[in-house]
């Protein structure tokens, strides 16, 4: 058993999940308090700390990085209140800026996800990322071919613009990505995971290996 989780983590999500109702967890409201929230925060600023050491971007407080259980739901057919799982963005700006290049990590009773890169781009450092990869075709190739990266991080995912910019359509033809609109990467791990006295260390080799690819980006958008 970790020293961070208990079983009641899962056990918690799974019942919200068939209850998911604010009148549920005002009842289970000390019980979050006790066995998800309280937990994630110190599982986080130790994980902020480790990362901290090879990633000099990273000083933000868990309470910056840590997003809201609430969902936003004002735009959602799903109105259900909350999210199952818990989720944080380490990066230098945290949960409040999803464009520059950091970590992320997901604990729910389905999965632990980890991954990074940056999710969306708009127009002007779409741009400049596009730029980069450009000028930089080699070792850009080189980066997401990288045999351990590729191992832990098979796919650069991000939605594609079916037209880009002229001046990249030539480019485009040997390296596709150009056109995504974002450039990210996630990888699943075991939900069990998390119960383990070893899962830090596993995230932050998954978070160093991915670490190049990251400060590619940073690069990118400097």
């Amino acid at each position: 058993m970790s020293s961070y989780f208990s079983k009641d983590f899962h056990v918690f999500f799974k019942e919200l999940a068939a209850n998911n109702s604010k009148d549920w967890m005002d009842d289970n409201r000390k019980r979050y308090a006790q066995v998800v929230k309280k937990p994630f925060e110190n599982f986080v600023e130790d994980l902020q700390q480790a990362v901290g050491e090879f990633d000099e971007d990273i000083t933000l407080k868990p309470g910056d990085s840590i997003f809201r259980i609430n969902r936003d739901i004002r735009f959602s057919k799903d109105k259900t209140p909350y999210k199952t799982n818990r989720t944080a963005i380490i990066s230098k700006y945290g949960r409040k800026d999803k464009v520059y290049p950091g970590f992320y990590i997901s604990l729910s009773p389905e999965k632990v996800m980890v991954g990074g890169g940056a999710y969306f781009l708009e127009k002007e450092n779409l741009y400049k990322v596009r730029q980069e990869i450009a000028y930089n075709l080699e070792e850009f190739d080189n980066l997401i071919n990288d045999k351990k990266f590729k191992a832990n991080f098979p796919e650069i995912l991000g939605a594609k613009n079916k037209l880009i910019p002229k001046e990249f359509k030539e480019d485009a033809k040997i390296q596709p990505l150009l056109l995504n609109k974002g450039f990210f990467f996630m990888k699943d791990l075991p939900a069990d995971l998390i119960f383990d006295n070893n899962v830090l260390n596993v995230l932050i080799e998954n978070m160093k290996t991915a670490r190049p690819f990251n400060n590619f980006l940073r690069r990118a958008l400097s």
